[in-house]
């Protein structure tokens, strides 16, 4: 009578939920980039590619919320619709852990473009697009770890329904995917084998969720890595490209002082070739006139 109770209540919990659900909207195809074989060095085609991926990485947050929305579901459940909801979260891991790398893939594209115009531009948006995605990830990461605690209570849970006595080790075994000995002695001794079988069966849904959460966790902390690896080659580019620009700016200066100069001493040279032009004229205009005196009194 009380698993059926029980049973009662958690369907009674799920209605509750499903309204919840409806207001998460379905999983959608990956966002494909705007400019598939366009040339990102055009800054047209490097900002819409800026903005479809801005709206991948608010996918990616979107379906993190539902995976958590459909796993807290499962672990009020105990009934047969549990299996149909693992699959829903496995198919939307499927679909965000492809999305996650295609993201990865094109923010990498946008760095590795050649780049001739707009370089504080083009590397603001990809500092803040860099930003976000890391953020998305440690969100996703946060929601894992999240779910795997709560799905580690749950086991604990089910295990002391027939095992009230359980020990750390006994727990830390079923959570690892042991605890079958202890289950297989309740069937057999327990007087409410129909909760004893429910709680096995429920810690073995646990167990293989805990693999996949594991699993996740593990691609989420590379994924992690690298882009922190890449943040910091990137970087160093970008200090490169900020020195040179700074270079080229502070040589165009000195270049522009240089030939100002160069023109006021041009200038100088044509005035003073001038005067000694017109001293050389005078000096003429004298000595014929002196030489004309003294030749007209002969």
């Amino acid at each position: 009578m009380a698993y059926r109770d029980r049973l009662a209540a958690s369907r009674a919990q799920r209605g509750g939920q499903n309204v919840e659900l409806t207001n998460i909207t379905p999983g959608a195809i990956p966002a494909s980039p705007s400019y598939p074989n366009g040339d990102l060095s055009d800054i047209s085609a490097f900002l819409a590619e800026d903005t479809s991926i801005q709206e991948g990485i608010q996918q990616l947050k979107d379906n993190v919320a539902r995976i958590a929305a459909l796993r807290l579901r499962t672990l009020g459940a105990i009934d047969e619709s549990v299996e149909a909801d693992s699959n829903r979260i496995d198919a939307l891991t499927n679909e965000t852990r492809s999305l996650m790398q295609s993201l990865k893939g094109r923010i990498q594209r946008m760095e590795s473009a050649p780049v001739r115009t707009d370089v504080q531009l083009r590397t603001g948006r990809i500092n803040l697009l860099r930003t976000k995605f890391l953020e998305a990830i440690q969100d996703y990461q946060r929601e894992e770890q999240e779910g795997r605690a709560k799905s580690k209570a749950r086991v604990e849970r089910q295990l002391k329904i027939v095992k009230p006595d359980a020990t750390a080790e006994e727990v830390a075994a079923a959570v690892d995917g042991g605890g079958q000995q202890i289950f297989a002695q309740a069937l057999t001794t327990s007087t409410r084998y129909g909760e004893s079988r429910a709680a096995y069966r429920e810690v073995q849904e646990r167990q293989q969720e805990l693999q996949k959460v594991e699993t996740t966790l593990a691609e989420l902390a590379q994924l992690f890595s690298e882009m922190a690896v890449l943040v910091e080659q990137q970087d160093v580019v970008i200090n490169n490209v900020e020195k040179t620009a700074q270079d080229v700016t502070r040589d165009t200066e000195m270049a522009l002082k240089n030939t100002d100069q160069a023109v006021v001493h041009a200038r100088a040279y044509r005035k003073k070739r001038w005067i000694c032009f017109f001293i050389i004229v005078f000096v003429i205009i004298v000595l014929a006139i002196v030489l004309g005196i003294v030749f007209g009194k002969k």
